[in-house]
């Protein structure tokens, strides 16, 4: 009987430790990584069943019963995952309780066009593409902002996603964070702003972003815009006239385009123009609300990434001439 009872122990110590051994022994993997999908609501032996449907070389019952042994089964928390040839039973479990998503990350630039963010949206690994089918009254009434213009409305960063996500994820989040950015350099504006609310300030401040060439100047060159639109007096920047040309534009700025009409042209209009012409910075949203203590009406740019700044038309020409035309 004592023979039987020692045999019987050895056996179970056997068993104990090979299943000690699987649990840090890596998956024989026949690609050098798989995607695994754990959907909310799934139980423990589901996600076993997913494992190994997605490719692992592991029994599911064997898999599901560390689970189950390690207590953590209910912690397991749903998302986009990626295995690779160094992941074991272990550390898998570890992966999913801790949520330890596969992220991957697109970055929105500043002073890029909605055009532009929907190119980066669709060269994004593993970014579901479902903006590209939709329209731009579409995209913002799915975002819950029908009838808010497309353009300006996303706040330049880089965005970390799961696998399989989709692109009007990213661009929700990006557009809250924007109307976050934008409330709070609302709330410390000049009280002398010439700009009626958020709106205005989002379009001053694109316009900012693009006729930036020195992050010292953003606070000058938004003093020159509200100068003018507190007179009257149209903005005339080329970076409008652009934008309302739209895929015409070929690069070239000529006299012709500055006098052909279009909502956005602010040489042939008054005021701001009726959209955002780009999304800006943090840095431009500020200076568009909190211009620096100027009366310069004009700016031009000096060939080093600076501008000159003139409170007359005088003064102006004679800048334009030093630094345009070199007289």
């Amino acid at each position: 009987m004592r023979l039987f009872f020692s045999v019987v122990l050895a056996l179970l110590l056997a068993v104990a430790g090979a299943g000690y051994l699987w649990l840090d022994q890596s998956f024989d993997l026949s690609a050098p990584t798989v995607d695994l999908s754990v959907e909310p609501g799934m139980s423990g032996r589901d996600v076993a069943n997913a494992v190994q449907d997605a490719g692992v070389p592991v029994h599911p019952g064997l898999l599901y019963a560390w689970f189950r042994v390690s207590g953590l089964s209910r912690q397991i928390k749903a998302g986009s995952y990626e295995l690779d040839r160094m992941t074991t039973p272990r550390s898998l479990l570890q992966k999913l309780v801790r949520g330890e998503e596969s992220l991957r990350s697109v970055t929105l630039v500043e002073g890029w066009t909605f055009r532009q963010v929907q190119e980066a949206l669709g060269r994004a690994e593993q970014l579901k593409p479902d903006s590209a089918a939709l329209l731009a009254a579409d995209i913002m009434a799915q975002l819950g902002k029908p009838g808010t213009p497309v353009e300006g409305h996303f706040f330049p960063d880089t965005y970390t996603y799961s696998k399989g996500s989709s692109d009007l994820a990213v661009l929700r989040r990006a557009m809250r964070a924007m109307d976050k950015h934008l409330a709070a350099a609302w709330a410390l504006r000049d009280p002398n702003t010439p700009l009626k609310s958020p709106e205005d300030a989002l379009v001053l401040a694109s316009i900012v972003e693009k006729e930036t060439g020195s992050p010292k100047d953003r606070a000058h060159i938004a003093a020159v815009f509200s100068n003018r639109l507190r007179i009257g007096m149209r903005l005339q920047t080329d970076p409008t006239v652009i934008y309302g040309m739209g895929v015409a534009f070929d690069g070239n700025l000529r006299k012709k385009d500055l006098q052909t009409d279009t909502p956005w042209n602010t040489y042939t209009r008054a005021g701001l123009p009726p959209t955002p012409i780009a999304m800006p910075g943090k840095a431009s949203l500020l200076a568009a609300v909190q211009p620096a203590p100027s009366q310069a009406l004009y700016f031009v740019a000096r060939g080093d990434g600076s501008s000159h700044f003139s409170q007359s038309l005088d003064e102006h020409n004679r800048a334009v001439n030093r630094y345009q035309r070199g007289q």
